[in-house]
């Protein structure tokens, strides 16, 4: 796969499957536009990814579900190489809690970021990719919750599998423009931030059928894939990411 003269957007790419999305499209020749809500994390990503290959990689500081930063931050890609290729919509927050006592709060602010950030993120972009004759392609990171029950995980999994049917959706807005849209489902995934629990890998190595958790070059070498030229007659399709663990799904707990 080659992303030679591509432009993209990756969200939250600061660190963990963003991240390492937004390194593979650099280094196979694509012009990224990292987008990170923490300033530090993003500069220091682009300034890593800078040094190691030879794409061109620019930070873009914001949060992904406000409209007015989504608004900017598709214009600004425009702006860079007069058109857009691919848009990653890979941000997204986990708030755990048990259904008896979740907080509209949390509630709120997971569908803001997990929904409508992708969803108005995949509008401004599908109105610039509209109008090229190459058209684009979307796709948004749901999760293996939107298929299998997680304990403390209701709201989370319902806005992964409305990521999903939101896909599927667009495949009626988009086709008729050459715009392919997919989702991509990562299970237990190494990264930064689950690495945090000393047993996270032990306890998914025991519960995943392939015998360990997936890491991060694996949800991007899908990720890839499905928004490559080789993949442009598959859309409103959702790949697992998740060494087997969907099909018999024993608990973590």
């Amino acid at each position: 796969m080659s992303f030679a003269n591509k432009t993209a957007i990756v969200t939250g790419a600061g660190q963990g499957i963003g991240y390492e999305i937004a390194f593979q499209l650099a280094h196979q020749g694509a012009f990224v536009i990292l987008n990170d809500i923490d300033e530090g994390m993003a500069a220091s990503a682009v300034k890593k990814i800078g040094k190691e290959v030879s794409g061109k990689c620019i930070a873009l500081v914001g949060d992904s579900s406000n409209y007015s930063f989504i608004t900017e931050m598709v214009n600004e890609a425009a702006k860079q190489t007069g058109h857009l290729d691919i848009v990653i919509a890979n941000a997204g927050i986990t708030l755990y809690g048990d259904f008896f006592t979740y907080q509209p709060d949390a509630f709120n602010r997971v569908m803001q970021v997990n929904l409508a950030g992708t969803f108005f993120l995949a509008q401004a972009a599908a109105n610039v990719m509209k109008g090229q004759a190459s058209g684009g392609s979307l796709l948004f990171t749901s999760s293996v919750t939107g298929h299998q029950a997680h304990k403390n995980l209701a709201a989370y999994g319902m806005s992964k599998a409305a990521l999903e049917m939101l896909a599927k959706n667009l495949v009626i807005e988009l086709s008729s423009f050459k715009i392919n849209v997919n989702t991509v489902a990562p299970g237990a995934t190494l990264t930064e931030r689950t690495m945090e629990d000393r047993e996270y890998a032990a306890t998914w190595s025991k519960i995943t059928p392939m015998g360990s958790a997936a890491t991060v070059t694996d949800i991007a070498n899908a990720a890839l894939f499905l928004v490559s030229d080789k993949a442009k007659h598959i859309t409103g399709q959702n790949l697992i990411v998740d060494g087997g663990w969907t099909s018999i799904s024993p608990s973590p707990y």
